[in-house]
């Protein structure tokens, strides 16, 4: 059976150079979850969108998030887990998830901070870099363990996005596969 995967980007959404918007392009089952407003995100909006999003998919779904979509996606399990849809949700794949409890996190981003430390409903992986600007590796792997999730340091690559130089991550799509058959 063929998951559908929803891209959920972060702040400001996922250029035209960023893993996530190539795989959307190459990808006919990847769906990006559009939010109302990109650049003030809230996070009642947000959850929202996701979960009409997953309601709405026809089978099962993998999470491919990144940044703020890491959060979106800890808030919306943390809300949703005994919703009747939310056993479509296969997995997730959660990449480079941002800090959003220190104190210099944008303060347009709204209610997103605390970060739920529930473990996930559905096996997850967490991917960070060692020089992300906004996380550090060890609260990244805080996370992961607070999740119940898989971790991967992948090094120095910056905020794993468009300027990390991963094009479409062929190493990010076969852990996204290993998430859609776990």
């Amino acid at each position: 059976m063929t998951h559908t995967i929803l891209i959920l980007p972060g702040l400001f959404n996922s250029g035209e150079g960023h893993w996530q918007t190539l795989w959307e392009a190459k990808l006919p089952n990847a769906h990006r979850v559009l939010q109302s407003d990109w650049d003030s995100p809230d996070r009642r909006d947000w959850v929202a969108a996701l979960d009409a999003a997953i309601s709405a998919a026809d089978g099962p779904v993998v999470l491919a998030a990144h940044s703020l979509g890491c959060a979106l996606t800890a808030w919306w399990a943390s809300q949703h887990r005994d919703a009747a849809h939310a056993g479509k949700v296969a997995g997730a794949l959660l990449v480079a998830p941002p800090d959003v409890e220190r104190a210099d996190f944008p303060v347009f981003v709204t209610g997103f901070a605390p970060m739920p430390r529930t473990p996930l409903p559905f096996p997850a992986m967490v991917i960070a870099s060692s020089d992300d600007p906004w996380c550090a590796l060890r609260r990244a792997h805080d996370w992961a363990t607070a999740w119940q999730a898989k971790f991967h340091d992948i090094g120095a690559r910056g905020h794993i996005n468009g300027d990390s130089g991963l094009g479409d991550w062929p190493e990010g799509r076969e852990w996204l596969g290993l998430i859609a058959r776990s």
